[in-house]
């Protein structure tokens, strides 16, 4: 980077470097750095927007993909957009996803369906998140985030064994998905198996051993 302080390529794989360590800031550091020297650059803001998402701050992430789209409206960072809205219980996520659905050429079915979900789900609309979720389902039986927001909506619908049944489909889908196993943990926990709300919270952190939620499952079962 000394030597080549243009060089985009060097500041992603620095940036990427520091991400990997768990560095948000210096990650987010580099990112502006090159962001004023190159202001229209939407890859850069894309890059910014999901380091500051994967750092916990959706408000700075929000702003750095509206700034990205004003920029270039690329259906990945609408799609992007559009779920952060709709987790910050925003209404211009569902006008976001009926764009989506509205520019065939985005391909963007699936997701836009998804957003519409995920916006219903934190919103308290439960039923209706649901049903987002079950299109998702029926249109891609193997899109793990679906089963994922399924399963919680359920969950929060205190209807434990029927979160359970759909994440059992999801880890049938795909073995390695750790909160797939997280999940069933709290609901095993929930309906007082001790057993194997245990064994999926272990099953979680194999996979991923920083997982922190998980680790507190086991806590709260005495296993250390």
């Amino acid at each position: 980077m000394a030597q080549y302080p243009d060089s985009l390529l060097l500041t992603e794989n620095l940036v990427q470097y520091f991400r990997e360590n768990g560095n948000y800031g210096a990650a987010i550091t580099e990112t502006g750095l090159a962001i004023k020297k190159d202001s229209l650059n939407d890859r850069l803001l894309d890059i910014k927007a999901t380091l500051l998402f994967e750092n916990g701050d959706t408000i700075n992430a929000i702003k750095a993909y509206e700034k990205a789209i004003d920029i270039n409206p690329n259906p990945e960072y609408i799609i992007s957009l559009g779920s952060m809205y709709a987790q910050t219980r925003n209404p211009l996520a569902l006008a976001l996803a009926e764009a989506l659905l509205q520019t065939p050429a985005a391909n963007a079915q699936l997701q836009a369906i998804f957003i519409k979900g995920l916006y219903y789900n934190y919103t308290g609309e439960k039923a209706k998140a649901i049903s987002y979720f079950n299109n998702c389902l029926t249109i891609d039986y193997r899109y793990i985030m679906a089963y994922r927001e399924k399963a919680i909506c359920l969950f929060d619908l205190t209807k434990y064994q029927e979160a359970l049944d759909v994440l059992q489909k999801a880890v049938a889908v795909q073995n390695t998905f750790d909160e797939g196993y997280y999940w069933m943990g709290r609901c095993y926990e929930k309906l007082d198996k001790r057993k194997e709300a245990i064994e999926n919270y272990q099953l979680a952190l194999q996979i991923d051993p920083n997982y922190l939620e998980a680790k507190d499952g086991l806590g709260r079962m005495g296993v250390k």
